[in-house]
């Protein structure tokens, strides 16, 4: 082979490859629909909207994501409660139909429960006996998810009427059939088939719309929120929370607004960013729809907006009319957001009394570490304190509501650790509030990375590189150069559950939990509070002092958010595990065990059940390299350059996987002579690995080989070895 040495001095600019491979399609340009079904008069089952909003009324049911509008993840069902709870055991289990991150939320609606999987699967099941009733497949292109940042996951359903409504990875919305699960219509939320729109997150439904948002900053698109009619599926209205290239004229007085908050070419240098990828809540009285807003794009403000400025409405909670899509009013948690601080996460409506008047507020825990109350009626700031370590920014100064940034912070230096790191204080796993204790229960983690303008400063061997359109190469906290760790301190990737007071703006208690993050959470009227972990254990804790009362070993790691509901009398609490998302893609690797083997399945328990789950089979996997003949260091110098830029994300930082993507290093002997086939010519392509011959030459893919067989050899000198699913 011809291989010549290479050297990337600055791999990280505008119009990155990465990008372009990860957003090249075929398809067409423009978004398409089927044309509906003719509609079906709904059954005397259809979900409306004063449903939704009398849930309280029929608290046996879970009709939308976060049971109300309100999205306060509370329920008033107390026949489980704190006396009882020790006797809960397994009613029935399914096992999901893909093995990859499972986050979704079910849905329980007139005896049946509605989950997805990984891609945007849909299964409906007998609520009360788990008889799968049925199973849509959205049949996404497996190569597709090179174009998902942090795995192919999907978050839930919307039900409305007689329809269930999903949304695949690839970017479609699709109304079901809630009895047969057969296709009413479809249509594409792309704004373009080029672009690497993902979708990830749960539709919500209000006044009759079905309203969506999309992922992708990390592969430079521009984000939006879109309304659709849910019986027609035709658009409604489309807001940009971004602004586009002025010379294409901006779509409202918002979008020309905001725009005097960017600098130079941001619709080039990463297109803006600012998807709105997973939360929203809705107040049919002041008929507002909150919209979280997500990081900027590039990371590095430098590169996004050099000279500065506010970059609206990235890392902001926008209130818009609901029926018009018409701005309302924002408050932004991150102005010029610099490290992936995205306000993205679970947002709580609740009224509270402070200083002695009722309000009508929102409250987040965004990736920054404060958490905040918002007066949803106007955006007015009430409070914003820390409740994880930071160290970006000391305060919030309530009279402006801005934060004071701690010096040095946006130096990209690397001698600076700052807090939380990317993967946030809290990332997109849910809070709840229960107006029993009057408390916000946080699953929380303290994190921490240094943010590198030049990741050619870094030591090669000690630093994870984030191949995203970051602008910025990031260290995590166990990998960083000695002595940033010495000068700095170490903050490792553990977890928390933190039961927070939201009028005193302080923590009741904490709860360590292990590594990363626990699962979303669940609190119920029988003092209740219920999560799982990644260590494979599912557990019930007391709601007011944090005691924990319960556990169950589910024998994999749980990320989503349970629910609980009745049926014949007997109230169940369901929870979908499978361990992935982030965890797995792209953070994984970092600092995380390398042997979590994910069980993705649907578990319902209720009192004095005896159901048992299978024996999953593993074995020991040891890495070996013998006979790996290795290249030269300048070869082995250039490959790591090529791998941090285009596989990292799925395959592991300095080529270590989490295990949810094959670990090369341990197929190393076995791919070498079909080395070519696969990178260059997509021989895998039908298993998710694209072919890579638009954008790497042969010699370029074999560089990264080289790399990859060093990364063996040293893996095997250390004596590693994992846990595997056994055949």
């Amino acid at each position: 082979m011809n291989l010549k040495p290479m050297h990337i001095a600055k791999v990280f600019l505008p119009g990155l490859l990465l990008l372009t491979v990860a957003c090249s399609s075929d398809q067409k340009e423009e978004p398409i629909a089927e044309a509906p079904a003719a509609p079906v008069a709904p059954s005397s089952s259809a979900v409306t909207a004063e449903r939704i909003i009398a849930a309280d009324d029929a608290p046996g049911e879970w009709l939308t994501h976060g049971r109300t509008y309100g999205e306060q993840r509370f329920s008033p069902l107390a026949a489980i409660d704190e006396d009882n709870v020790g006797e809960l055991g397994l009613a029935w289990y399914a096992e999901l139909p893909t093995d990859r991150g499972i986050e979704t939320t079910p849905l329980m609606a007139d005896g049946k429960l509605y989950a997805t999987a990984s891609w945007g699967h849909v299964l409906a099941y007998d609520a009360k006996t788990g008889e799968e009733l049925w199973h849509f497949d959205p049949q996404v292109p497996k190569d597709y998810g090179v174009r998902a940042c942090c795995d192919v996951v999907n978050r839930g359903v919307a039900l409305w009427g007689n329809n269930v409504y999903v949304a695949s990875l690839d970017g479609r919305l699709y109304a079901l059939d809630r009895d047969t699960g057969e296709v009413v219509w479809k249509v594409d939320t792309r704004i373009n088939t080029t672009d690497a729109y993902t979708v990830t997150g749960a539709p919500r439904i209000v006044n009759g719309k079905v309203v969506i948002g999309n992922g992708g900053a990390e592969m430079s698109v521009r984000g939006y929120v879109t309304a659709y009619d849910a019986v027609t599926g035709e658009q409604a209205w489309r807001f940009f929370t971004v602004p586009g290239n002025p010379a294409d004229g901006f779509e409202d007085e918002t979008q020309e607004r905001i725009a005097e908050t960017w600098t130079g070419k941001w619709w080039e240098n990463g297109k803006g960013g600012g998807t709105a990828w997973d939360s929203f809540a809705f107040d049919p009285e002041l008929n507002f729809l909150y919209i979280g807003v997500g990081n900027g794009a590039s990371w590095n403000q430098k590169i996004r907006s050099p000279e500065g400025g506010d970059n609206l409405f990235i890392s902001s909670i926008v209130a818009v009319e609901a029926d018009t899509g018409d701005y309302a009013w924002h408050y932004q948690t991150t102005p010029g957001d610099n490290w992936d601080y995205t306000a993205t996460q679970h947002m709580i409506l609740a009224e509270l009394a402070i200083e002695g008047q009722e309000r009508k507020v929102l409250m987040q825990a965004p990736k920054n570490g404060f958490f905040y109350v918002l007066d949803r009626v106007t955006g007015e700031l009430l409070s914003a304190e820390k409740y994880m370590p930071v160290t970006w920014a000391t305060h919030v100064d309530m009279e402006t509501g801005r934060p004071v940034e701690a010096p040095g912070m946006r130096d990209g230096n690397t001698d600076t650790m700052v807090s939380p790191g990317p993967s946030g204080a809290h990332n997109w796993h849910p809070m709840t509030y229960s107006p029993d204790t009057g408390l916000v229960y946080i699953p929380a983690k303290s994190h921490s990375a240094i943010y590198a303008d030049d990741f050619h400063t870094l030591e090669r061997d000690a630093v994870w590189h984030i191949n995203f359109n970051a602008g910025l190469m990031v260290g995590m906290p166990d990998e960083v150069p000695a002595e940033a760790r010495a000068a700095i301190g170490k903050q490792a990737l553990a977890a928390e559950l933190i039961a927070w007071d939201p009028i005193k703006g302080e923590a009741v208690w904490r709860k360590p939990r292990g590594y990363y993050s626990g699962s979303g959470l669940l609190s119920t009227h029988g003092n209740l509070l219920f999560q799982g972990d990644l260590t494979g254990t599912f557990s019930a804790f007391a709601a007011d002092s944090g005691d924990e009362l319960w556990s169950y070993p589910v024998q994999g790691g749980v990320m989503a958010s349970p629910i609980t509901y009745t049926i014949d009398d007997e109230q169940y609490v369901a929870v979908a595990q499978g361990w992935g998302g982030e965890t797995g893609l792209p953070f994984g690797s970092v600092s995380g065990p390398q042997n979590m083997i994910n069980i993705s399945r649907l578990l319902v328990f209720k009192l004095g059940a005896s159901e048992e789950l299978p024996e999953v089979p593993v074995m020991e996997q040891v890495l070996e390299a013998d006979g790996v003949e290795l290249a030269s260091s300048e070869f082995v110098e250039s490959g790591r350059d090529l791998f941090n830029l285009y596989c990292a994300v799925c395959h592991g930082g300095n080529a270590i996987s989490a295990g949810l993507i094959p670990d090369l290093r341990y197929r190393i002997k076995d791919v070498d002579p079909a080395w070519q086939a696969i990178v260059m010519e997509g021989g895998l392509a039908a298993n998710g690995m694209p072919a890579w011959k638009e954008y790497l030459t042969a010699d370029e893919a074999d560089l990264i080989k080289e790399y990859v067989k060093h990364e063996a050899v040293l893996g095997a000198k250390r004596g590693e070895r994992r846990l595997v699913r056994a055949p």
